[in-house]
């Protein structure tokens, strides 16, 4: 219990040693008589692992009265609630104006300094999430205090059961504290580089977590499930039927709007601002898909809307809406995203076309640099011939798919 001394107790006090105050706050006595408050705590050894007592001073007798220590005591007791390091929390106290911006304060200026290059206001959200959310210990100290132990403090708990999560939280630390430096806040190497620093202290991110892949409807049996979404009247069978059509992203289908449409042309046009790449992707429309926009034109209102309307008016239809028609179609655990892996492991077993034109098709960025550099036409047309293909594919009778022979590659 806090208020074990007072002010008189204090001064009279003479007895080398800890004198507790409660709440982990001690008056602390040297044997020549000197006084100063401290601050007791159980912190974790960011490399082995192991909780050790660590005490934190807050300052002399001289400087810092009873009422103000044990408002300190207060402030770090939450601090450690929260998860917290008060050793930190006191080093960046102490590190001054200059240099003391706290983590939180350089995490808004950095989100706002970046926000008009991001594809979207979700973005920010998310950056804001993931740092609140997994680096709350890090949010009240200061930029210039922040070293790999409490780098590390945060990722150590997540890294194992959350490593996708715990390696886009690192790349985001990095990135708020090489703002800071270039802002002159702090100095030195960065914590929370990977390379050559924490890929010594923690695992890389392929050893501890597997690639998980969307599970796939097999390419065989896309024509059962497609001959089921057809008997559906729903909306979002339409919608996942299209998708499934065009190879697309569960998001670039819900969201497209009629002035993305052409046609006569057969040609629906993602703007860039919609793409997961940041670029604009042309895709050829099969006689399947053009006959699903046929059916949903009867819906339209005005260019600007929605193709595929979800309940609430404006508003798109939910991916939640598209899981439960793929599974109401006999998708079983398959997921919307792994309809474009059907896609394209038919392309690979039943099909001539390339490779590249696939991927093509999929809106993959090229990872091979140079290659790219060269890669300077989307193949429209060669796209257009294997979505033909694909769209009779998808629509053909389950019964004669179950017959079809894979083509040779030439």
């Amino acid at each position: 219990m806090a208020g074990k001394l007072n002010s008189l107790s204090v001064k009279r006090e003479t007895r080398p040693g800890n004198h507790a105050d409660g709440g982990n706050l001690y008056l602390r006595v040297q044997p020549e008589g000197s006084k100063s408050w401290v601050f007791r705590f159980k912190r974790r050894n960011p490399i082995t692992g192991k909780d050790k007592t660590t005490w934190v001073g807050l300052g002399s007798l001289e400087l810092v009265s009873l009422a103000e220590a044990r408002a300190r005591a207060l402030e770090y007791r939450k601090l450690v609630r929260q998860g917290g390091d008060p050793l930190a929390a006191e080093r960046a106290r102490r590190a001054g104006h200059a240099g003391g911006r706290p983590f939180s304060e350089v995490m808004t200026l950095y989100i706002d300094a970046h926000r008009a290059g991001w594809r979207n206001a979700k973005h920010a959200a998310q950056w804001r999430t993931t740092l609140e959310q997994h680096a709350a210990r890090l949010l009240p100290l200061s930029v210039a205090a922040i070293d790999t132990g409490a780098v590390l403090s945060v990722l150590r708990p997540i890294w194992n059961e959350k490593t996708e999560t715990a390696s886009r939280l690192r790349g985001r630390i990095e990135n708020v504290l090489d703002y800071a430096t270039a802002r002159g806040w702090r100095v030195g190497e960065n914590p929370a580089r990977w390379r050559g620093h924490l890929d010594k202290l923690l695992p890389a991110k392929a050893k501890v977590a597997a690639v998980e892949h969307h599970a796939a409807v097999p390419w065989r049996e896309i024509g059962a499930v497609m001959a089921a979404l057809a008997t559906s009247n729903g909306t979002a069978a339409r919608c996942l039927a299209f998708a499934i059509l065009t190879a697309a992203r569960s998001g670039e289908a819900r969201g497209a709007r009629w002035q993305e449409i052409d046609m006569d042309a057969a040609l629906w046009t993602v703007p860039a601002e919609r793409m997961k790449a940041g670029r604009e992707h042309r895709v050829p429309l099969s006689a399947p898909a053009l006959a699903i926009l046929a059916e949903m034109m009867a819906l339209r209102r005005k260019p600007g809307d929605l193709v595929f309307p979800g309940g609430r008016p404006g508003a798109p239809l939910s991916d939640v809406a598209l899981a439960k028609a793929l599974r109401a179609a006999g998708g079983g655990d398959a997921t919307v995203h792994g309809c474009r892996s059907t896609f394209r492991d038919w392309v690979a077993e039943a099909t001539a076309f390339p490779r590249e034109i696939a991927e093509s098709a999929l809106a993959h960025r090229n990872p091979d640099k140079t290659e790219a550099a060269y890669a300077r036409s989307d193949h429209l047309e060669r796209r257009r011939q294997m979505m033909n293909a694909w769209g009779e594919h998808c629509t053909r009778s389950p019964d004669a798919t179950a017959a079809i022979v894979p083509l040779r590659r030439a």
